[in-house]
């Protein structure tokens, strides 16, 4: 016990001497924050760092790094070509990793310029496969790529929707339109991709820009595929018009995948309504989750964290929010304290050695994370699932088994 005691006063004497700062009202360990808490994509943002800002409080309220608290360096992000500036003042305030950014087109640029200025970097939420598919061995992701949600799409097509719908696999007619981006490739080229291997019949891939849709040569291109399962890869504003452009053109599909950013958010319920009752979303976990599947202490951080959120918004746990808690809490509460004196080497060193089974993290997620060059610094163990809207502003996890808390309806798409 003694030589235990020891330990911890040796490691909090060393982390106070890493990261105090002249005087005592900036002493603990600072972590950058990049995130677009004033623009467009402000909404969402600020779900997503406000889970951050949870972690941050529930660790220090538990000690701490070592005793040390823990204190967010942030930086308003919005625009790419600015993630290098960001990057080298935080780097400038003394920061070893940087927390970011909720949006694939700014994570690209942060993640790049965090690693060229040797912090470690890590996404809290963006899922373009590009963020962890270039060898950088100091860009970490905890939540789920653009690959996963892309091949969730097709396998829950391929298992669920095709049996449903009263087709194989080989007779299932797939559809696939996407926003023309890292964000709209990584989840649509990898749903068919899982397609094919399953034997779907992927009839059309159609791309459009979301900042100018042209709806009517999608809608056509689509119309005259004649799908059973459309897949959709888009961002929310497009994703509501595309379905409201989708109703107005009378196109009736067997089933609506749609993805994160869009179809899973609560927006998309919000603005849409009625019309939204039936469309799948494959996504992150939100707070309707099946909380059985986490481990018993992190159904106790869950809980923790579903209160703080509450007692902050008055409502229940958004998908953002608990995507950012997730990944900052692996930060804070797993990797840190094992970091020795917290330089980026030493950061990338601990997050490589996590080896939590499935379950650990509140959001159901596990922690490993790839040596493979292609998707080096990817959790292999991220937690993905399948929603639908199934009333007005009601959605249910509905895929996989072990997370679901209804099952699959409304198949066929009502008209």
């Amino acid at each position: 016990m003694l030589r235990r005691l020891a330990l911890s006063v040796l490691l909090a004497t060393a982390l106070l001497a890493a990261f105090a700062a002249p005087t005592s009202a900036s002493r603990g360990i600072r972590v950058g924050a990049l995130f677009p808490l004033n623009g467009p994509q402000a909404t969402l943002a600020r779900q997503e760092y406000q889970g951050v800002e949870i972690a941050r409080d529930m660790v220090n309220m538990d000690g701490g790094v070592g005793g040390v608290p823990v204190q967010l360096d942030s930086r308003e992000l919005d625009d790419p070509s600015t993630a290098t500036a960001a990057v080298r003042s935080l780097k400038g305030d003394g920061v070893s990793v940087v927390i970011g950014t909720y949006s694939s087109a700014l994570s690209v640029p942060a993640s790049a310029a965090a690693s060229a200025a040797g912090l470690t970097y890590w996404e809290a939420g963006a899922v373009a496969d590009r963020v962890t598919g270039r060898g950088l061995a100091d860009v970490f992701r905890v939540g789920a790529s653009g690959a996963n949600l892309g091949a969730n799409s097709a396998t829950f097509t391929a298992t669920v929707l095709a049996p449903r719908l009263g087709l194989t696999p080989a007779t299932t007619r797939v559809s696939v339109v996407l926003e023309n981006d890292d964000y709209g490739h990584s989840v649509a080229d990898n749903a068919v991709l899982s397609a094919r291997a399953q034997g779907l019949d992927v009839v059309s891939y159609t791309t459009y820009n979301a900042q100018a849709p042209d709806w009517a040569p999608v809608l056509a291109a689509v119309a005259a595929a004649k799908p059973d399962v459309l897949i959709l890869a888009s961002y929310v504003t497009d994703g509501v018009s595309f379905r409201r452009a989708m109703l107005a053109a009378h196109l009736h599909v067997g089933a609506l995948v749609g993805s994160t950013m869009a179809e899973c958010g609560p927006d998309f319920g919000i603005l849409l309504g009625s019309a939204a009752i039936g469309v799948f979303a494959s996504d992150r976990p939100t707070q309707g989750f099946n909380a059985g599947v986490l481990t018993p202490d992190a159904r106790a951080t869950y809980q923790r964290f579903t209160r703080a959120w509450q007692e902050t918004t008055g409502g229940p746990p958004t998908e953002e929010g608990l995507a950012g808690f997730s990944a900052a809490w692996a930060l804070f509460h797993d990797v840190l304290p094992h970091a020795g004196r917290l330089t980026s080497t030493s950061i990338a060193a601990a997050a490589r050695s996590l080896d939590m089974p499935s379950g650990s993290l509140p959001n159901g997620a596990g922690v490993s994370f790839s040596t493979d060059p292609a998707m080096l610094g990817q959790n292999t163990r991220a937690a993905a699932v399948i929603w639908q809207w199934q009333a007005v502003r009601h959605s249910v996890t509905v895929w996989p088994p072990v997370d679901a808390t209804g099952t699959p309806q409304l198949i066929p798409l009502p008209a």
